[in-house]
């Protein structure tokens, strides 16, 4: 019987082993959220030039986070966000009531799909979006440009999202670059110096916390208006990603 022993402990040490190897490996919860089935036709066709996995890595998103998607529009990034968080994390969807006005239907119609029960939309002005505090992240994707148009108080914004983030909570921000040094200058056109928005938000309180190239496109020439070109050319803009964090007390 003692001389079984040791082929018999070899034989389950094998069979373990392979049993290890024809299990399917983890499969990442962004790419799940990205390759999902109920994802709306529109949103897969952008998402060549958008790359919402590589924004959404960048910014550090996993299940169970608490995140706040600012000016949602239709829910492009509301949805994806929602199933990489998943059951025990929550997204809170904040569009101002003009945005509601043109979008609400649509993204109503959207959070009702399976799996997005994690969505709570809050309608309110900018400077006080009515979020929870402890909140890992904040993103705001194409937007800071319309905060000058819209009148949008920005200092009171950021400091606004500062408070709601937890200790090194991500504040990720997505815009069109304008010329470099231009300022708000440009925002007529929706575009942004990058400058400018990294200058407000550290004047706020966050630090730096890095910045990517995934949404480069270097032959964009900074001079023409992006919502005045209905083209597939929209999303094809030079983008800048920045993201920022708040600092431990």
């Amino acid at each position: 019987m003692l001389r079984l022993a040791a082929p018999l402990l070899c034989i389950a040490l094998l069979a373990a082993a392979a049993r290890d190897q024809e299990a399917p490996p983890p499969r990442d919860p962004i790419a799940l959220a990205v390759a999902h089935a109920d994802r709306p036709d529109l949103d897969r066709q952008r998402d060549a030039d958008r790359k919402p996995a590589e924004v959404l890595a960048f910014f550090g998103i996993k299940p169970g986070m608490k995140v706040a998607d600012i000016m949602t529009g239709s829910g492009y990034y509301t949805e994806l966000l929602s199933r990489v968080v998943g059951p025990e994390g929550r997204v809170y969807g904040v569009n101002t009531q003009p945005l509601m006005d043109v979008y609400g239907k649509q993204l109503e119609a959207r959070i009702t799909k399976p799996g997005l029960e994690n969505i709570t939309l809050i309608t309110r002005a900018l400077e006080d979006p009515g979020l929870p505090e402890g909140l890992d992240a904040v993103l705001l994707i194409r937007f800071y440009h319309d905060f000058v148009w819209l009148n949008v108080r920005r200092m009171d914004f950021n400091r606004a999202v500062l408070k709601v983030l937890k200790p090194g909570g991500v504040y990720g921000v997505i815009d069109h670059h304008a010329r470099a040094g231009s300022g708000i200058d440009d925002v007529r056109l929706h575009r942004i110096d990058a400058e400018l928005v990294k200058t407000e938000i550290l004047a706020a309180g966050f630090v730096l916390d890095a910045t990517s190239d995934i949404l480069s496109h270097p032959e964009d020439t900074h001079d023409w208006a992006i919502m005045a070109d209905n083209s597939v050319r929209r999303d094809k803009t030079d983008r800048f990603i920045l993201r920022f964090r708040k600092p431990a007390p």
